[in-house]
């Protein structure tokens, strides 16, 4: 594996890593060229445990040893100067390492959740950093899975991952199509769909905890106007948090994380 030592900002070699921070180019590039950035060496141990694949690694002298350890011979390691690193991505690579990886290729929706008995769908959210808190969640409290819609912001999306702590490699997901053609997936799954929004004929979270659904579809809306109208139409209910204090809502990653503990302390035991 080759460790190449590099000194300037414009060598094609990090084409991977340019200008980062450009959030319209990389949801255009990422998709279409395969490829996510891992940062920091626990996101990128994270990523290697899933069985991800790195192309390449970027690397400051001092955190070396740290990328050897972890990709020994599956991809060169470019060696650069902080400030050279700061001219390429954009921004100060303060953790030291990134790797590009290669994109996994996503799983059906029914394979993810074969197995799956409660299931997070999160629907048009584009806030990167309210994914990567509600894949933490996810993963902290006992989602099976998770789900995100179309127009949904990338998981795999560098902030995404790393507010995550890679937790994003832990739970399994994948995309839906649209919900014309979600919902009859689900429900062909077994899935009851509960829809976490503010409505008038809502049920709250405990009441709908009690009635004990074996599998459960918590769709999580968007951070501005909540869930879209075929989100809730196809909803089999509707849930609400109770709230205190004149606050209506919370941000979706902490209801989601409210609506986990709550749900899963409420499902029956498998049969």
């Amino acid at each position: 594996m080759p460790v190449i030592a590099l000194d300037t900002a414009d060598d094609p070699r990090l084409a991977d890593y340019r200008d980062l921070t450009d959030v319209s180019l990389r949801r255009v590039s990422e998709p279409a060229g395969g490829l996510y950035i891992a940062e920091s060496a626990k996101v990128l141990d994270r990523a290697l445990r899933a069985g991800h694949r790195p192309r390449s690694v970027l690397v400051q002298q001092k955190f070396l040893a740290d990328a050897l350890a972890l990709v020994g011979e599956d991809a060169e390691v470019y060696v650069v100067p902080a400030q050279i690193a700061e001219q390429v991505t954009g921004y100060t690579v303060h953790r030291g390492l990134l790797a590009s990886m290669h994109r996994p290729p996503l799983a059906s929706v029914a394979d993810v959740v074969r197995d799956a008995r409660l299931v997070v769908v999160l629907e048009d959210i584009v806030d990167h950093t309210n994914i990567g808190a509600a894949f933490r969640s996810a993963a902290a409290l006992g989602a099976d899975a998770v789900l995100v819609t179309p127009r949904c912001a990338d998981p795999l999306y560098r902030r995404s991952v790393r507010v995550s702590m890679g937790t994003v490699f832990q739970v399994p997901w994948t995309r839906l199509p649209e919900w014309r053609d979600a919902a009859p997936l689900l429900h062909d799954e077994g899935f009851h769909l509960a829809a976490l929004a503010l409505t008038d004929d809502a049920v709250t979270l405990d009441a709908f905890s009690a009635a004990g659904h074996e599998r459960v579809a918590l769709l999580m809306g968007s951070e501005g106007d909540g869930l879209s109208r075929h989100a809730l139409a196809a909803a089999d209910t509707v849930v609400t948090i109770p709230m205190a204090g004149g606050v209506d809502s919370l941000n979706v990653a902490a209801a989601s994380a409210v609506a986990l503990w709550e749900l899963r302390r409420g499902m029956p035991e498998p049969r």
